[in-house]
């Protein structure tokens, strides 16, 4: 199938699953798909509800109700992605933006990528610098960074072995609900502080961020959506 022709079904296709299971959907969906990532940023993305809890303090609630949906949402998608184009996906990851009511899907295939030097960027090393100073102030300096920058808007960055003794206690015990939604609220507010640094070395604004975890791998993923890099 054609790239674009691809990526415009898909877009078509997440708006209407995230209508359905969430009764409403986002203004806009942006689909990129670049071997082995596909990215699905969407925009507009609040329900009248949604925005009445977000008005008295309820962001944790409604990342929760979110949370227990996704499940199916997922195993959606990746049957969508696995049936219509070929994608055997491996890893899946999600973050939402309440504030500017945007959201991220995030899939990985175990393919090789199209071309191993594509992602590369200017000042790729200090960001991974960047990050780890971020990850440490979290938790601990992840095993390892790697990052790829899939077009000119969108950025992914990858921590390996970023998990510390407790949270995998509580990842056993099934607090994992608990462990992502208070992971999610520290590391997105140190993503934000860190911003700036990034901006200067990226030499664009960062217009959003995303970060979720795969707990079972121990490994996070950071998705920037940049202004386009010159």
């Amino acid at each position: 199938m054609d790239k674009l022709k691809a990526e415009k079904d898909l877009s078509s296709y997440i708006g209407r699953i995230l209508r359905d299971h969430f009764g409403r959907g986002p203004g806009s969906v942006f689909v990129t798909l670049s071997k082995p990532y596909v990215t699905m940023y969407f925009t507009k993305f609040l329900s009248p509800t949604e925005r009445s809890l977000l008005n008295t303090n309820q962001a944790a609630f409604i990342q929760k109700i979110r949370d227990m949906l996704m499940e199916q949402v997922i195993g959606e998608i990746t049957d969508y992605l696995k049936l219509q184009l070929g994608i055997d996906v491996q890893e899946f990851y999600y973050d939402w933006n309440l504030d500017t009511q945007t959201g991220i899907f995030l899939a990985v295939s175990k393919d090789s990528p199209d071309n191993l030097l594509a992602g590369a960027y200017k000042n790729q090393e200090q960001v991974h610098t960047e990050i780890d100073r971020m990850s440490f102030e979290a938790e601990k300096s992840p095993e390892g960074i790697s990052s790829y920058l899939l077009n000119a808007r969108t950025l992914i960055i990858f921590r390996d072995k970023i998990l510390v003794s407790i949270e995998k206690e509580m990842i056993a015990l099934g607090a994992d609900e608990t462990l992502r939604i208070a992971k999610r609220r520290l590391e997105r507010r140190l993503l934000g502080e860190h911003t700036p640094q990034l901006e200067k070395l990226l030499g664009t604004t960062i217009a959003d961020y995303f970060i979720d975890w795969d707990f079972e791998l121990d490994r996070s993923a950071a998705i920037l959506i940049l202004e386009p890099i010159s």
